[in-house]
């Protein structure tokens, strides 16, 4: 099987959101204890969707579980009111451009799966001019789980219609390459963000590049290891 398509992750793949994530996690456990769950539970040092993981329990431990949907829409109301403020001031990382338009004549179809909300994404996109490269997007509004599950990066690849063997998943995340893993696809790894060449590395990933700009000969790599592997 040779690659057919390549998924990427939007912040700090392709953009630089520099989201206060500390403010956001700051301003969600702020909320959630306005709800009723315990100061013990909650911590910033941990994504939002893991105080929803423990708000689920929460309520449904405590009979609230019918005021879980409208506590999680805030929850993601407060992380979407900061997205689109770093959107407005986001950039492209060097090399975006070119490397979608290379990728574009490969013939390769191109999905991006992100756990930001769907209007900072398709804000992203169309202020940038991207949003005709990708024949899949898929925010953290489109999945039940996001990233680290496979359910994100598997909603990503049916749509394309390819199979994980098919695909590269280009990440900055320790969550990418744990998607990928999982699916079995081929995981690159872009140490643009918070996590190290060695973390991305235990993370599962099979291959580092340290521009998008090496991504084209890269693939071209991959496919020819698959044609003699065969």
């Amino acid at each position: 099987m040779t690659i057919k398509a390549v998924v990427f992750d939007l912040d700090g793949t392709l953009a630089d959101f520099n989201i206060d994530y500390r403010a956001v996690r700051a301003d969600a456990r702020g909320f959630l204890m306005k709800k009723g769950l315990p100061a013990s539970i909650l911590s910033t040092n941990e994504s939002i969707f893991e105080m929803l993981k423990k708000a689920e329990i929460f309520l449904k431990n405590n009979g609230k579980s019918t005021a879980a949907k409208e506590i999680f829409t805030r929850v993601l109301a407060i992380a979407e009111k900061y997205e689109l403020e770093a959107a407005k001031e986001t950039g492209l990382l060097p090399g975006v451009p070119g490397t979608l338009k290379t990728l574009k004549k490969m013939g390769l179809k191109m999905g991006l799966f992100t756990v930001n909300g769907e209007k900072s994404t398709n804000y992203i996109l169309k202020r940038f001019r991207m949003a005709d490269f990708f024949d899949a997007v898929i925010p953290r509004d489109s999945v039940k789980h996001v990233k680290p599950s496979g359910e994100h990066l598997e909603a990503v690849l049916k749509t394309l219609r390819v199979k994980p063997d098919e695909a590269i998943v280009v990440g900055d995340g320790t969550n990418d390459m744990g998607c990928a893993r999982e699916l079995n696809a081929v995981a690159v790894g872009l140490p643009t963000g918070f996590s190290s060449t060695k973390n991305l590395i235990a993370s599962g990933a099979d291959y580092i590049i340290t521009s998008l700009t090496d991504l084209p000969a890269l693939i071209e790599e991959v496919n020819k290891t698959k044609m003699r592997d065969t």
